[in-house]
């Protein structure tokens, strides 16, 4: 059995960088089969040192290639190696029977033509390719490929490109769940018949049961447009039936939190979630201005320095540069990390502010800083945070691997906040549907422990606000 041989599967080519963001894709492409280069495993020989997310990803590919080409032969290479091995294929979530893995043995690359001169990896990947095209003729051979300038090159010469979709957590961003839902207009007529409310502790809850309530899920903003405005977070499921709670208005002055009070709707809920004590893990999107790290800071504020619910505020973000990295910077790890912290910065003038005084503000100023610790993601492997109350910035630059490390950091008492903007992404090879805030929004949305909202209207300014529309 060989390449020619099993003409009804497909043939994916798999350049370096999907094994390097992936290392189970070798498992991902169920009966087809996989061909890699020579070129890819050089280049995963030369990626395999140091201790970045893409070296460990190398690490595990290179021990699965291993796995499976032990105790074989020469001629077992080349009729191609079976993946559906039993241990493998458990490892990578596989049950059904899955292809065979062939490798570059004696096959030389094409001719590619004179636009794509010189003894480059890509352009060695696609003459790899267009032989096995050549060679197979009764085979479908698919490039695949995160590069998206090398699916144009392939696309020009005429090969088959496709983008590494199994990393996907959604295939449309428009169908990432955000957090908040709209009653319609005669939702109270058709659901009223079996409605019960009652209070405890100056709490005001609903019992609704009808075919709306099924799409719910827990800790969702439900909410009606009048005056006033019905805004209630679901708390329980059972069935067809809800029980849902009144929220509780930040944007009156006498309920302000570390004196910020919610300037929305979308803010007024997020606070909501911030302050909820049953809410361990919070994720919160939104474009530039909407104030997510300014109401993720002061309701972390108010319940370490007035609540004392947790010991201190975490701050952490990817040190991912928007421009020209400004090199190695000296100090401990917490003085390294300032410089990526404006945003700390910038929102504890604001909530400083209202002090009086120079000397107040300073002292105030102090003693926040006293209950906050900026740390590295770098070195978050091992530890484990106890009543802390953790913001991550920027989340949208992790990949799922790097968001699943933080969350599992998680200890008893500790609360998680994500923040972030997913049309900001700066990470090599992340998209919108790729990305890991993506991905733990998608997964978390049916946890009761946990809660999401969207914000999308900017509060900064009205020259952000008329900046961001026409820009």
């Amino acid at each position: 059995m060989g390449l020619k041989s099993r003409t009804a599967k497909k043939l994916f080519v798999l350049d370096t960088n999907v094994l390097m963001h992936d290392p189970t894709a070798l498992f991902r492409f169920a009966e087809h089969d996989i061909f890699l280069p020579m070129v890819v495993l050089e280049e995963l020989d030369h990626a395999k040192k140091g201790t970045s997310e893409v070296a460990r990803n190398v690490r595990q590919a290179s021990r699965f290639l291993a796995e499976l080409m032990a105790h074989t032969g020469p001629e077992q290479i080349s009729a191609g190696l079976p993946l559906s091995g039993a241990r493998l294929a458990e490892n990578a979530d596989q049950q059904a029977e899955l292809g065979h893995l062939f490798f570059q043995t004696h096959l030389q690359p094409a001719a590619l033509p004179e636009s794509l001169p010189g003894n480059v990896p890509d352009n060695n990947i696609l003459g790899t390719a267009l032989a096995l095209k050549a060679m197979a003729t009764d085979r479908q051979v698919v490039l695949v490929s995160k590069d998206i300038n090398l699916r144009i090159k392939a696309a020009v010469v005429g090969l088959v490109a496709e983008d590494y979709h199994n990393d996907q957590a959604l295939d449309d961003l428009d169908l990432l769940f955000s957090g908040q839902t709209e009653l319609p207009a005669d939702f109270w007529d058709r659901h009223s018949r079996d409605m019960a409310s009652w209070q405890e502790e100056g709490r005001t809850f609903y019992r609704v049961s009808g075919p709306d309530t099924r799409e719910w899920y827990i800790n969702q903003l439900v909410y009606q447009e009048g005056d006033p405005p019905f805004e209630a977070i679901v708390r329980r499921k059972e069935g067809d039936d809800a029980i849902i709670e009144w929220i509780q208005d930040f944007r009156a002055s006498k309920h302000s939190v570390w004196g910020i009070n919610a300037l929305n709707r979308e803010q007024n809920f997020a606070l909501n979630l911030l302050m909820d004590p049953e809410i361990d893990f919070v994720t919160l999107l939104g474009t530039a201005g909407t104030g997510k790290t300014l109401l993720a800071l002061a309701a972390g504020l108010s319940q370490v320095m007035d609540t004392n619910r947790y010991r201190e505020i975490v701050m952490t973000r990817v040190t991912v540069p928007v421009g020209e990295d400004i090199g190695f910077l000296p100090g401990t790890e917490e003085e390294k990390m300032t410089p990526w912290m404006g945003a700390l910065t910038d929102n504890l003038e604001v909530l400083t502010q209202t002090s009086g005084g120079d000397w107040g503000r300073a002292a105030t100023d102090e003693l926040l800083r006293s209950k906050i610790r900026i740390h590295s993601l770098n070195f978050m492997r091992g530890r484990t945070f106890l009543n802390k109350y953790i913001i991550l910035d920027e989340a949208q630059n992790l990949t799922p691997k790097q968001m699943k490390t933080l969350i599992t950091r998680a200890g008893p008492g500790t609360k998680i906040v994500c923040l972030g903007n997913l049309a900001q992404i700066d990470t090599p090879y992340l998209t919108e549907t790729t990305s890991g805030l993506t991905y733990v929004v998608d997964r978390f949305k049916s946890w009761p422990h946990s809660g999401h909202i969207t914000l999308t209207r900017g509060e900064r300014s009205r020259l952000a606000d008329y900046a961001s529309e026409i820009l």
